[in-house]
């Protein structure tokens, strides 16, 4: 199964066009509060939590020897840039000092795709340079392997409340569609306090799948008790 027919693998997931698909890996910390973070944009299209940037075999959360904490999005390029989610990025940490911590867990981290990626970035620094913002501490290297985080891990503060997770599994009947559909990015942004309930409604009035999986998501995410 390629990228866009995972993607696209449950009728409550938008159609999006292939040739737009992009993704992008980076680290700021604990990876929970950054997947809320990105995971409520518009043109997000998918978010999850992983380890990288690292060496060491099939890591773990208790044992993730050199990687570090994650979140991996795809994104639809024509609604959202990369030098946007670099903003974003920047914007909403400190890679000088992560919580006082040392070391690679919560590392400031880029794993750029191909060269185009690369390009982005440091046109980007340049830009923050020239206003005044700095050098960012910011580890820079090239994306060689995510590996996908324990399920526990993923959508973290939606799954913090159990009558949203039960109305979503009506909806989506695997874990794994639950975790990788656009809805729930953005209700974990929701319940991490990044949107809210009228502003997904809207959204989804505009998304390019049909109007009964439309109605049929505004109807089950109206029921849910926060």
């Amino acid at each position: 199964m390629d990228k866009l027919e995972e993607l696209q693998s449950s009728a409550l997931t938008p159609s999006f066009s292939e040739g737009a698909i992009r993704t992008a890996t980076l680290g700021m910390g604990c990876f929970w509060s950054p997947e809320a973070l990105f995971g409520h944009l518009p043109g997000v299209i998918r978010t999850r939590v992983g380890y990288a940037g690292g060496t060491a075999k099939a890591p773990v959360y208790r044992q993730m020897g050199d990687h570090t904490e994650t979140i991996q999005i795809d994104f639809d390029s024509e609604k959202i840039t990369f030098e946007e989610i670099l903003d974003v990025f920047w914007n909403n940490h400190n890679p000088f000092n992560i919580n006082d911590y040392k070391g690679n867990q919560y590392r400031s981290l880029l794993l750029y795709a191909d060269e185009l990626q690369e390009e982005a970035i440091q046109r980007v620094i340049r830009t923050r340079k020239a206003l005044g913002k700095g050098e960012p501490a910011t580890e820079i290297a090239p994306y060689s392997r995510f590996y996908l985080a324990e399920d526990k891990h993923q959508k973290y503060y939606l799954k913090r409340f159990p009558n949203a997770i039960e109305k979503l599994s009506i909806l989506y009947t695997t874990q794994e569609e639950l975790n990788n559909s656009t809805l729930t990015a953005r209700l974990n942004g929701l319940a991490k306090g990044y949107t809210n309930m009228e502003h997904i409604k809207n959204e989804i009035r505009q998304w390019p799948t049909s109007p009964s999986s439309q109605k049929l998501m505004i109807d089950h995410i109206s029921q849910i008790r926060w």
